[in-house]
């Protein structure tokens, strides 16, 4: 097979996988990870509004500052701490009530970013504002703890920043039985039987190749994994929700995954955010709802963990146009069977003092919660992961 055709071939595995330096991958033998825990990392992506999402119903600031936006007394889920869910958010609020759910207030960073893709680079590579780096931290995780692709899966089609790793990436995929039929298509298997040591001399064709071999041994395993378990739940029919039924087959099927990570979009509220943030709400909150009832129904929820972030909260103050502009801090949700502080676990947001711009002060860094979920959970060196060391929060046993 020529060069260049070699290469279009194999584009869709190099694509799926980015899997680089395979001659090392192969060499590696999976390390001492936690044997059962898994953790699911959502994104609400386009910074979730969190000031209409855990609402500060006793302040007179919320109001004031949000004469047409602000969520009445009367429609607030209330909880504890004079604080209460959107009323759209029964699924959420529902496990609080089991005492499934940590709120974690004020969750944001040093000289906050407020570009969607920027601050959302920075919550994937667990870097400061002014630094850039090509690496995830999920993906940092899989590479130093895992060994394997497959020990970390993104439930879409395309693998993001938060699961590639410096010499090994994690795997994209939203069907394991599509994908095993691609990769084991007659073109694929001509591609990989007729290279030679000549052509596997050039770097870029060994890569390939390589990627290409990873690629169908992962596909075959996960489709063999998956193939044996059935959802009996019934989720909500929408993207979002097949995503979690997706990785819930993964979980209860067994497979040698510890992190997973799925993105929801449509939280860039800046026009008519009422109506929009409800739908999105209400979204979210069926399907992560669904999803732990599946999890308990097969005894894999006592293992799992889950952690909701959106890249940004909105602005304090509404806009013209009812809706909310970027703002800075926001809070982060953690769903687990055995937390150790359920409920709120920090002060709500101050609406008396705020940066320059108008925009809420963080008091808790984003990479301690990471941190934490790293050494409490995972059981592993979180410095390794993230570079340098966070305080641990007490959310976790």
């Amino acid at each position: 097979m020529k060069r260049r055709l070699f290469i279009q071939k194999s584009a869709l595995a190099s694509s799926v996988f980015l899997v680089p330096d395979f001659v090392r991958a192969f060499e590696m033998i999976p390390k001492e990870v936690s044997a059962f825990k898994k953790l699911v990392v959502i994104q609400l992506s386009g910074g979730n509004d969190g000031l209409n999402t855990i609402i500060p119903y006793e302040n007179d600031l919320y109001y004031k500052s949000r004469p047409n936006l602000a969520v009445t007394k009367s429609e607030v889920l209330r909880a504890g701490n004079d604080l209460g869910f959107n009323k759209h958010l029964c699924g959420l609020k529902n496990l609080y009530d089991k005492g499934y759910l940590t709120v974690i207030n004020n969750v944001g960073y040093p000289n906050p970013d407020r570009s969607h893709f920027r601050s959302t680079d920075i919550w994937h590579t667990a870097s400061d504002a002014n630094e850039y780096l090509n690496t995830g931290w999920l993906g940092r995780y899989v590479e130093e703890f895992g060994g394997k692709p497959y020990n970390g899966i993104e439930v879409d089609d395309s693998l993001s920043a938060i699961l590639k790793g410096e010499k090994l990436n994690g795997i994209a995929t939203k069907n394991p039985a599509l994908l095993n039929r691609i990769m084991a298509s007659p073109y694929f298997s001509k591609v990989l039987d007729e290279q030679t040591d000549a052509h596997l001399s050039e770097h870029n064709l060994g890569y390939l190749y390589k990627t290409m071999i990873e690629a169908k041994s992962s596909a075959k395993y996960l489709h063999e994994k998956t193939g044996t378990y059935s959802s009996k739940t019934t989720y909500p029919d929408n993207p979002f929700g097949k995503q979690l039924q997706t990785t819930a087959q993964f979980i209860n099927s067994d497979v040698d995954t510890k992190v997973y990570y799925v993105s929801m979009g449509g939280f860039d509220t800046h026009v008519n955010q009422e109506n929009r943030q409800k739908r999105l709400h209400e979204t979210y909150s069926d399907a992560l709802e669904t999803f732990v009832r599946d999890l308990e129904k097969n005894d894999s929820f006592k293992d799992t963990l889950i952690l909701t972030f959106s890249e940004f909260g909105r602005r304090v103050q509404q806009n013209a146009a009812k809706g909310t502009d970027h703002g800075t801090a926001n809070n982060v949700f953690v769903v687990g069977k055995n937390l150790k502080k359920p409920g709120f676990y920090n002060e709500a947001s101050d609406l008396v003092n705020l940066d320059r711009n108008g925009d809420l002060i963080y008091s808790v860094d984003f990479r301690e919660v990471y941190a934490t979920i790293l050494d409490k959970w995972l059981a592993v060196d979180d410095e390794k992961v993230l570079n340098k060391g966070f305080s641990k929060l007490d959310f976790l046993g």
